[in-house]
């Protein structure tokens, strides 16, 4: 989880499933609180890229590590990019 703190880092659905599409993504954290109709499409497309899952206790667990004010059902470490 500190992996949060440091490194680049998508926080929430849109911007989760966004970077997963583009290929960008490491590790995908879940709260397990959130809603499965809303982590569901994160899931299945983590598991088709074979992208690892952290599963969190709480949404508001989530956002405190993510360092942002409100809670979040997902957050993805995105891949060190080569310049």
């Amino acid at each position: 989880m500190h992996r949060l703190h440091t490194q680049p880092k998508v926080v929430g659905i849109k911007q989760t499933l966004r970077a997963i599409q583009n290929e960008l993504v490491e590790v995908i954290y879940i709260a397990q609180d959130a809603q499965p109709h809303i982590t569901n499409k994160i899931k299945e497309s983590a598991n088709h890229r074979q992208i690892p899952i952290i599963m969190v206790e709480t949404m508001k667990e989530l956002g405190d590590h993510c360092q942002v004010e409100v809670q979040t059902a997902t957050a993805a470490i995105l891949k060190e990019m080569e310049v």
